[in-house]
Order: C-alpha cells, then sequence, then structure tokens
C-alpha cells in the first residue's frame, strides 16, 4: 500500500467519540482527533485511526464491528 499524506486535525467532538479518519478528494487520509480529550488519549486515537489507515479498512468489505475489532488488537 502506498501511504498517501496523513493529516492530523484537533477538533471538538462528542465526548464518546475519540477520533475518526477519512479520506479526502485527493486521496490523503485526515484523522480527526477529539481536542477534549487527554493527551494520552488522544495519542491512543491515533494510532487507533493509523491502524485503520495500515490496515486498508477503507477498501474492506468486513463489518465495522470487525474492522474495529482488527483495529484496537493493533
Amino acid at each position: 500500500m502506498t501511504m498517501e499524506q496523513i493529516i492530523i486535525r484537533y477538533i471538538d467532538l462528542p465526548y464518546r467519540s475519540k477520533g475518526y479518519v477519512q479520506r479526502d478528494a485527493e486521496g490523503d487520509y485526515n484523522i480527526y482527533i477529539n481536542a477534549r480529550l487527554s493527551y494520552n488519549t488522544q495519542q491512543t486515537a491515533i494510532k487507533h485511526e493509523m491502524a485503520h489507515i495500515k490496515n486498508g479498512d477503507f477498501d474492506n468489505k468486513q463489518s465495522i464491528s470487525n474492522v474495529e475489532r482488527i483495529a484496537s488488537c493493533n
């Protein structure tokens, strides 16, 4: 897999949401991390979202619960 640019953005999200990743029109990955969380929790969320990128989850046809389970193991 070729890694495109990864951009990390800190924004206010609902407290239950640690972060998420989206691919933009240029193919870059935008990781959105909850700015309300502690530094350590933010770092854990970044690692989790990076696992989604590394695992190629954007092209994965598995269920979301299975994709999340696999990303949490990395």
